[in-house]
């Protein structure tokens, strides 16, 4: 009842941050309905990640954790530890290796700082409150917290290339997944902390872009930077 109650809340910070952003932001009533359109695949990753965190034996969760303790029992790797944070890096990489980006590096900066202070802000939150037990035994596990790093890193990439490069939002996720997936190999996270943790990072990054006024570096960013293709893309 409590995660109901959390994601609930979740999803009204949410909600009120992206109906913030068409009154603060000169454009079109149809670009709210967009936003709500692009809330969906991150909102079912959090909801599947509420409904697969029974703590039956027979729960999704806990099946696949003896999938893994059968496979891979002992398998112990730190890598995850900061290819966590390589999307991110990669949002300034890709730029000084030639790549041009949606935003200037000021605006892309303020969005990255502002994702992150609601991403990292509500996993926090959501440890502290709800103290669930890892795998291994060890504190706290709903939601990840690396997944939820990979994945606003992935969608900022997404974001920011995707229109130019279109093989860019495939490697990000694909990415990220590959995150999700080892802190599982890991031990140190459930299937549901993964599938949270990837919505929420997603919804950060998001809501982040949707509320952005672009003040920084403002004779340069001129236009809207979700006018366009990238707009019903992302």
């Amino acid at each position: 009842m409590k995660k109901w109650f959390l994601l609930l809340m979740i999803s009204n910070i949410f909600f009120c941050s992206s109906a913030q952003s068409r009154d603060t932001i000169d454009v079109k009533n149809k670009r709210f309905e967009y936003q709500l359109k692009k809330i969906y695949i991150p909102a079912g990753l959090m909801l599947s990640g509420i409904i697969f965190d029974g703590n039956g034996r027979e729960s999704l969760k806990n099946e696949v954790v003896e999938e893994r303790n059968e496979h891979i029992f002992g398998f112990e790797n730190h890598l995850d530890d900061y290819a966590q944070f390589a999307p991110m890096a990669a949002v300034y990489a890709f730029e000084i290796a030639g790549m041009k980006p949606r935003t200037d590096w000021q605006n892309r900066t303020a969005i990255l700082i502002k994702g992150q202070i609601l991403n990292l802000g509500l996993v926090y939150v959501l440890k502290k409150t709800l103290k669930e037990t890892r795998p291994d035994g060890t504190a706290y596990s709903f939601p990840s917290g690396h997944t939820a790093n990979a994945f606003a890193g992935a969608t900022m990439l997404a974001i920011e290339y995707g229109e130019n490069y279109k093989w860019v939002p495939y490697v990000s996720y694909g990415f990220a997944s590959g995150i999700g997936l080892m802190r599982m190999a890991n031990n140190k996270h459930y299937i549901s902390d993964v599938l949270f943790g990837a919505g929420l990072g997603i919804l950060s990054m998001k809501v982040a872009y949707w509320t952005h006024k672009y003040n920084w570096n403002s004779t340069k960013s001129v236009k809207d930077p979700y006018a366009g293709i990238i707009y019903s893309q992302y």
